[in-house]
């Protein structure tokens, strides 16, 4: 726990450097200018208003029945309202007179000093909050799962007080460059205007979006600005850490999945959070679907274990749909490409998919049910409780059968079963095998890896089930590997069928499949997403090789 803080605190430093800051930033400059407890008064709302809001949120919402944007219109309103009141003399004189009914202090001190500061750095902590890492992630998590324990306020306090040190640093600096420069110094009710209007517009953007627009668009121009201000938090200390802390604290673990399809009471459904883009549906929240019985399918489209659940899930959702059942398919990534709504896109269109689903690009809806699978089903009744889950493949009939109980419970009475042909996995097939260095699991090569570099590698010889290697100039990345020009891949594998993952960076690759030294196909691939290379009838061992030419990234090999 001593870990978590600290990490926290740090992480609440440098968090005034990622880009969701930059649209803000002018609202805390604002400080510079009034009353010399400003600053102090806008780091205290800040703390405040973030520390309550991040931990309780979801208890407010449905305490007071309000739509969760509600708090940051308030907060936006706020921001534009002190704006117009630093740049329209009669607003400007109108609340000096109200401030000074209020309190008995002189005019125009509630405004530029510690009560006029609280109001600024309350709206502040509202619009603070998507701006986390991991750590505050985690906790952001519990909070909407209204699982918040001492642990949680620990690290929400510690990230809070971190934030406000650069950010009290930024304008006491202001305050110093103005006192330093006596002409700046003469021109103060300017300043204040001008710092009223910055106010108003940034207000505004954040009003109509364009914050999160200017976002995108600093991260589409410099793709690496801020990915290294919270690396840090993805260490295997700190993940580690965050790990134990969620399993002791989270019911819906690997180690007390439900058997059987025996149906339990595990608390009420995180409601969804992820900001991502819609596709089949406009944005859904668990109030719109109250009255229905929910399955959450978290899934990824080059997963073969999602992609083998799709069939299953097609059934269900044909045969129960009128009877009022849903399902909410939740895409989080597992490699790069799978974050781009148009290749996610392209894969429900192939694959049929006919159910609403939600990019889940940064994993705010995974952390929210702290999951750790793909795929991952969670069942929830029509009270929007949890009554049971299931990770990984296989036990349908069991899923089949939680669908039915909860639709009975809800009034339904289903007639037919779903027809779907039954699953007939391999279970000493091998496992999925990962190209990168952080998951480099049966790499055998006369050449150590390089990390992140060229390198010329040769494949050792006897390769047996599970063992790979790479022959030619490759760059190993930490998720895949990556060939400029002419190389190859050897693979020995068992399995009836055999898929890879590969993101094409030119047009004009080619790729041959041999296996035990025959070839097997061509395959010329033009989107990113998994490729079948080979089936047969039966399981037994074997020898692939892929010899590439052209720019192309392999991720990972999976089987069935």
């Amino acid at each position: 726990m001593i870990l978590l803080t600290f990490f926290a605190f740090l992480s609440g430093i440098v968090t005034i450097l990622s880009p969701c800051i930059l649209p803000v930033l002018p609202i805390i400059l604002s400080g510079s200018i009034g009353g010399k407890s400003k600053p102090l008064g806008i780091v205290l709302g800040f703390i405040i208003s973030f520390s309550i809001f991040t931990l309780l949120l979801s208890t407010l919402v449905q305490a007071l029945n309000i739509p969760p944007d509600t708090l940051r219109v308030a907060a936006i309103v706020v921001i534009t309202a002190f704006g117009a009141v630093m740049v329209i003399p009669p607003l400007q004189k109108r609340f000096e007179l109200l401030a000074s009914k209020a309190v008995s202090r002189k005019q125009g001190k509630q405004r530029s000093g510690f009560g006029g500061g609280l109001f600024v750095g309350g709206s502040l902590g509202l619009l603070w909050t998507p701006c986390v890492g991991p750590i505050m992630a985690s906790v952001i998590s519990l909070a909407v799962s209204q699982q918040v324990d001492g642990g949680s306020v620990i690290i929400v306090m510690a990230y809070s007080a971190g934030t406000s040190l650069p950010m009290l640093g930024i304008m006491l600096g202001g305050r110093k460059i103005l006192n330093y420069f006596p002409k700046l110094a003469a021109n103060t009710v300017k300043i204040q205007r001008i710092f009223g209007i910055i106010m108003i517009a940034a207000g505004l953007s954040i009003a109509i979006g364009a914050d999160r627009q200017f976002q995108t668009m600093i991260l589409n121009a410099f793709p690496d600005y801020g990915t290294g201000l919270t690396s840090f938090e993805n260490s295997d200390l700190i993940q580690r850490a965050l790990s134990n802390r969620s399993e002791s604290e989270d019911p819906l673990s690997m180690e007390s999945v439900p058997r059987d399809g025996s149906l339990e009471h595990l608390g009420p459904a995180p409601e969804i959070i992820t900001k991502g883009e819609w596709f089949n549906s406009a944005p859904l929240s668990m109030e719109d679907l109250r009255g229905k019985v929910v399955l959450i399918d978290f899934w990824t489209y080059s997963c073969i274990n999602c992609v083998r659940t799709i069939p299953y899930l097609q059934a269900w959702y044909e045969t129960y749909a009128e009877d009022g059942f849903e399902i909410i398919g939740v895409h989080s990534p597992e490699f790069a490409f799978e974050r781009d709504p148009s290749n996610v896109a392209a894969a429900i269109e192939e694959m049929g998919i006919k159910w609403p689903v939600v990019l889940d690009n940064d994993f705010a809806q995974w952390r929210a049910y702290n999951n750790r699978f793909w795929p991952a089903h969670y069942f929830i009744d029509a009270e929007g409780r949890i009554r049971y889950y299931h990770f990984g493949e296989g036990e349908y009939e069991n899923s089949e059968k939680v669908i039915r109980q909860l639709l009975n419970e809800a009034g339904a009475e289903p007639d037919a079963s779903a027809d779907v042909q039954k699953w007939n996995g391999l279970h000493n097939e091998t496992a999925e095998i990962y190209l990168g260095y952080r998951r480099s699991e049966g790499f055998l090569s006369e050449n150590t890896i390089v990390e992140n570099k060229k390198a010329e590698y040769s494949i050792s010889s006897n390769l047996e089930n599970g063992d790979w290697g790479l022959e030619g100039e490759w760059l190993i990345r930490g998720d895949s590997v990556q060939l400029d020009g002419s190389g190859a891949i050897e693979l020995g594998f068992y399995s009836k069928d055999l898929f890879i993952v590969i993101e094409p960076l030119s047009g004009d690759s080619v790729i041959e499949v041999l296996i035990d030294g025959s070839s097997r196909s061509i395959l010329k691939p033009d989107k990113s997403g998994m490729y079948k290379l080979a089936g047969f009838e039966e399981a037994t061992e074997r020898l692939l090789r892929i010899e590439a030419e052209g720019k192309l990234r392999f991720y990972a090999f999976t089987f069935g």
